[in-house]
């Protein structure tokens, strides 16, 4: 069976900048197990497979695979995934829309998509799920995860702690930038940290970071999961909205949007730019959504064998 595929930059307006992420825009007849080697075989971050909808009001069905397991939603595999659909103008015989609603295992994914004039840009998407908290983690182990000293976790404003808007990360700000650049995963303490702070829906995963000016509205980024050969992912859009939607309970804000900005994978030579907006209602985070450009890198065929 040939199946079509295209990959993207995301998070980017710039070629092998931003998330790489594999798009096969029909995936019928794909097995669950099928679908999980071709995320393998690709080994990014992410790949997404896109299904008919359950629901016809809805645009599709996707899926999002890491190379070992499947997750309930990520960011930039749905901002992804409809500048894929919105190029090619038409999912499953319906007009792709300016605005896709994907059904996910999180729940339903609005996406709203950027354009410049007709051109297709990039997407915007809405977060499934309202922000939960879950476990504060000891700075030490925190530190002793990325091999840091234990000073280098700023706990002025919060501990680190397991935050979610569909997929959890657990937030820990740094000190300094310097600090952010040094961090290296030790993966014997992962295992450790993951054991005893269990995720039901992800391997222990950081999402370490350095406000980069007074307001606390933009930050510099850095996400470690030990997911196969894939430790660093270079834009992480659900992180990116859970972080910003923490924001606003650490400090008072005022009903209404309040914009972020989040830079990342400029350690790893992959910058990226995430933009983030929370709507506060009732001084609660009440709507989050997270962002930015796409650029096409590659289409081809992939052959999946019967015995695939």
């Amino acid at each position: 069976m040939d199946i079509a595929y295209q990959t993207v930059d995301v998070f980017t307006s710039t070629q092998f900048g931003g998330n790489p992420l594999a798009v096969i825009p029909d995936a019928r007849g794909i097995s669950s197990a099928q679908m999980q080697r071709i995320a393998a075989e690709f080994n990014y971050s992410e790949t997404t497979f896109v299904l008919p909808p359950s629901d016809p009001q809805h645009t599709a069905s996707v899926r999002i695979f890491t190379p070992s397991l499947e997750v309930p939603f990520a960011g930039h595999p749905n901002v992804g995934t409809a500048f894929v659909l919105a190029r090619q103008g038409m999912v499953f015989g319906q007009p792709a829309g300016e605005r896709m609603i994907f059904e996910e295992q999180a729940g339903l994914v609005s996406v709203d998509m950027l354009r410049t004039g007709d051109t297709v840009q990039g997407a915007v998407i809405t977060a499934p799920q309202p922000l939960t908290l879950g476990p504060q983690i000891p700075p030490e182990l925190v530190a002793a995860c990325v091999a840091l000293d234990t000073p280098d976790i700023q706990t002025a404003h919060h501990l680190p702690q397991r935050v979610s808007v569909g997929l959890a990360f657990t937030v820990v700000e740094l000190a300094t930038r310097a600090a952010l650049t040094q961090v290296r995963p030790d993966p014997a303490h992962f295992a450790a940290v993951a054991q005893a702070f269990p995720d039901p829906q992800l391997q222990f995963s950081l999402f370490l970071y350095v406000p980069l000016d007074a307001a606390r509205t933009s930050f510099a980024a850095r996400m470690f999961a030990p997911l196969d050969s894939v430790w660093e992912d270079p834009a992480t859009g659900s992180a990116s909205a859970a972080l910003a939607a923490f924001q606003t309970t650490l400090t008072p804000h005022s009903d209404g949007a309040h914009s972020f900005v989040i830079l990342q994978g400029e350690d790893m030579g992959r910058p990226s730019r995430i933009d983030a907006s929370v709507r506060v209602a009732n001084g609660q985070p009440a709507h989050v959504t997270v962002g930015g450009g796409c650029v096409p890198v590659m289409r081809g065929v992939l052959t999946l064998h019967a015995a695939g």
